[in-house]
């Protein structure tokens, strides 16, 4: 039986330096180092560093992604396969270093609309985890005349790249907590508990155009078929976020390593459930490809033996016919089912939250309402643009203020409504 590991070094304070190193729970950065290494990318003119802390006076907008810090503790390994490593190495095996208690946040000018804002203290501040994280944030300026793609390739390169580099100065250094998951077969999982119900999780990833992608092994999602993956696979990179979804539901990067419906179930394994494994599947537009995929979860899960599931789903809108078509497989055929979801049901949350729905899925789990209004208060510092409120998922024209103050949707704020259930709110029965 083999083994993941991560190894977790918890850093509890960031600063700027002559040099770059982890020391005493300090990350300690040297600004030029890291600018000019993201800057062998010729598409990127120029590259600021700010730092952000928890109870700051600080607003982050635009955000494009969040990552942690992580790598391999061995040469020749590495976190995020298909980005530096050859695509076939395998993930999810191994010793993972992990700067906990921070993160590498992506910034600059304003990529597409549907990207958000972090506020460090304040009410917003309490409808996002990365307000409680030290967030080192990377202000990236494209060159003159670049193209959307091209620039949000830049910037989801550059933010893997500083993760990546951050997280390998801890390579000599003793962890402060170890996590241990076995990595089995399906033969042994089922040999070491046969009376155990057998549970597979279907995690949604949005592969649509149009700067909505995610990327499995480095390749982006909208030529895969759904991928099987052990549970540790997630948490060494192999799913990353191009996504531009609606930032109260979208799936940064964080979020995929850090998913805590995988670690709620890990826990579970072998006590109360056989989790055997997750089902990676693109979200595509057209129906046909819809039911495509659908079908090939569905077959997937059958072929395993998986008795229950659970499904998240990755934005909302059309992704919501995936979710009830795998449902409506799932529970005809005897794979008892529950859905994890947000909804976009007006700002008083009497309209109907969702965009589909089926008589199967009866077991439906929701992390918000992104509709929901917010007023927040101005910030002593904006790291960005705060003018890209009035254009971003959630805000509108008029949004900003002349004090400063914002009145946006929660929509509009990191990570909000997470549909992985990873965020402050929750569901109350009326």
């Amino acid at each position: 039986m083999e083994e993941f590991i991560l190894k977790r070094i918890r850093i509890r304070e960031i600063e700027f330096g002559e040099k770059t190193e982890i020391s005493g729970g300090v990350l300690s950065v040297n600004r030029e180092e890291l600018s000019d290494l993201l800057m062998e990318d010729s598409c990127i003119a120029n590259v600021d560093l700010a730092i952000a802390r928890p109870g700051e006076s600080k607003r982050i907008i635009p955000v494009k992604d969040v990552i942690e810090p992580r790598c391999k503790n061995i040469d020749g390994q590495d976190s995020f396969p298909g980005f530096f490593t050859d695509a076939n190495f395998p993930s999810g095996k191994g010793e993972t270093l992990v700067l906990d208690g921070m993160a590498v946040v992506t910034s600059g000018k304003l990529v597409n609309f549907q990207e958000g804002l972090i506020d460090m203290s304040g009410p917003g501040a309490e409808y996002s985890i990365f307000s409680r994280k030290l967030n080192l944030v990377l202000l990236i300026e494209p060159v003159k005349g670049l193209g959307k793609h091209e620039h949000e390739r830049s910037v989801r390169i550059a933010g893997l790249k500083a993760a990546h580099f951050l997280a390998s100065y801890a390579k000599k250094i003793s962890c402060d907590e170890e996590e241990r998951f076995s990595v089995s077969s399906l033969d042994k999982l089922y040999k070491k508990a046969p009376d155990l119900p057998r549970v597979v999780y279907v995690c949604q990833a949005i592969a649509q155009g149009l700067l909505h992608d995610n990327y499995f092994y480095g390749q982006n999602a909208q030529g895969c078929l759904p991928v099987l993956m052990y549970p540790t696979e997630l948490m060494d990179g192999a799913v990353i976020s191009g996504n531009c979804a609606a930032p109260c539901h979208k799936h940064t990067t964080y979020h995929h390593q850090n998913n805590p419906i995988v670690e709620d179930l890990l826990k579970e394994h072998d006590k109360n459930i056989n989790f055997l494994g997750v089902i990676v599947p693109p979200v595509r537009t057209a129906l046909a490809e819809k039911e495509r995929i659908g079908y090939q979860v569905f077959k997937l899960a059958q072929m395993m033996g998986a008795q229950g599931a659970i499904i998240s789903e990755d934005g909302g809108g059309n992704p919501e016919a995936d979710l009830m078509i795998v449902a409506r497989h799932f529970e005809k055929n005897g794979i008892k089912t529950v859905i994890i979801t947000d909804e976009y049901a007006g700002s008083d949350g009497a309209s109907p939250g969702l965009a589909d729905v089926t008589p199967e899925a009866d077991a439906v789990v929701t992390n918000g309402n992104g509709n929901q209004k917010v007023k927040l208060p101005p910030m002593d510092e904006t790291i960005g643009f705060v003018e890209t409120v009035e254009h971003i998922t959630g805000g509108h024209e008029g949004s900003l203020l002349s004090d400063g103050s914002i009145e946006m949707e929660i929509a509009g704020i990191m990570g909000s409504t997470n549909e992985l259930g990873i965020e402050n709110l929750k569901t109350i029965a009326i």
